[in-house]
């Protein structure tokens, strides 16, 4: 996953328009569309805002698409639908990420169940 398909997760996690969220991260709205269509990248000073107005975001994750646990993975919704996996499954969920309106997230481990 490319840092701009992150930044759109946090977008789309927080229910926000590009628009909106680039007006609370307090950059130009042409700033954000280049680093979505990936003509740029984005600044240390653009991760920064980020961060600071969505302090739930795991700053190596937004960076490197890596946690001290691993990569995160996009959930494979079509895999788990209608029937559980099994633990010898290669499908078996990882995690389970939930991201709330406030910009705040919880990190579900079910083998830690």
């Amino acid at each position: 996953m490319l840092i701009q398909d992150r930044i759109k997760l946090i977008i789309k996690a927080n229910n926000e328009s590009p628009s909106s969220f680039a007006d609370n991260i307090g950059i130009k709205r042409s700033n954000l569309s280049h680093v979505l269509s990936g003509r740029n990248k984005p600044s240390l000073d653009f991760l920064s805002k980020i961060l600071n107005s969505y302090p739930s975001v795991n700053a190596s994750w937004l960076v490197t698409g890596v946690t001290r646990e691993g990569t995160l993975k996009e959930p494979e919704a079509e895999s788990a639908i209608g029937s559980e996996p099994s633990v010898a499954d290669p499908k078996a969920i990882e995690r389970i990420l939930i991201f709330y309106k406030d910009g705040t997230f919880k990190s579900y481990n079910p083998s830690e169940q």
